[in-house]
């Protein structure tokens, strides 16, 4: 129905929000003060050299990650606008709505995705984190590939809606295979006094990827479909191999983290 109201709904929300929080404060525990941590309580109190140039290296490949991945709001938008067939008998699907399918694959995909990866856990054969990291970026690639070969054979045609749909799913499950992971490793090697610092990295990460996105984006107009969303495709797949070449460091520095945690407790 238009941004107006989109975003109208979302100040209704925040209201709703703050009233039942205001009428429900009296069901919160009571706040506690907070006392400085111990010199020795068990986390390390700073990023190691190693670490940093492994989540630095990180930050780098999921910022050509986000560069293909950032494209579903912009050239990709643009394509289904213009290149996709979405008339189901003589009704339109609106655009909007397609952009709403990649939050609500996110919700209908987490919790099989969840179990999933802790039944692996539990026995004993889940991935390292760079690597379920890398199998996402090659999902998304596999999605940009999808596109290409549709734009490539369709000769200028619109497309079915279809393809665009499942486009959305495979992207979605590689989306869910990174990003939250690199957010808990993010979380997971900072120090205690440097949590919120470090996951703010990841954060500037994100304003990374989305500035390299836009950059990226405005090639959009020199390429024939295809051929743009194969670009793309090759961006995810290079962010595979870096996070993939990573996996070795960051082991090295998840021991490296774990012993210094040791260390602490045992001091």
């Amino acid at each position: 129905y238009g941004w107006h109201y989109g975003f109208g709904l979302a100040g209704v929300g925040m209201l709703l929000g703050l009233a039942i929080y205001v009428a429900g404060q009296r069901y919160l525990p009571p706040e506690t003060l907070r006392t400085p941590a111990p010199l020795h309580d068990g986390a390390p109190r700073a990023l190691g050299r190693e670490t940093v140039l492994v989540l630095a290296g990180i930050g780098l490949a999921v910022t050509v990650f986000r560069a293909a991945y950032e494209q579903v709001g912009n050239t990709v938008a643009l394509w289904a606008d213009s290149g996709v067939d979405r008339t189901v008998g003589d009704w339109t699907i609106p655009m909007t709505w397609f952009q709403s399918l990649n939050p609500l694959f996110v919700m209908l995909l987490t919790p099989p995705l969840l179990a999933y990866w802790h039944r692996r856990a539990a026995a004993g054969v889940d991935q390292a984190p760079l690597r379920r990291m890398a199998c996402g970026a090659l999902i998304v690639a596999g999605a940009y590939l999808l596109l290409a070969t549709i734009g490539w054979s369709a000769g200028g045609a619109a497309t079915g809606w279809i393809w665009l749909v499942s486009f959305f799913l495979v992207l979605t499950i590689g989306e869910l295979f990174i990003l939250p992971t690199g957010l808990g490793l993010f979380a997971r090697l900072a120090p205690r006094h440097l949590g919120s610092t470090t996951v703010a990295a990841w954060f500037l990460v994100t304003f990374a990827g989305s500035l390299s996105a836009g950059l990226v984006g405005g090639l959009w107009s020199r390429f024939e479909p295809g051929a743009f969303f194969a670009l793309l495709a090759a961006l995810a797949a290079l962010a595979a191999g870096l996070l993939w070449r990573l996996d070795g460091p960051m082991r090295h520095a998840d021991r490296q983290h774990a012993g210094g945690i040791a260390a602490g407790a045992n001091a």
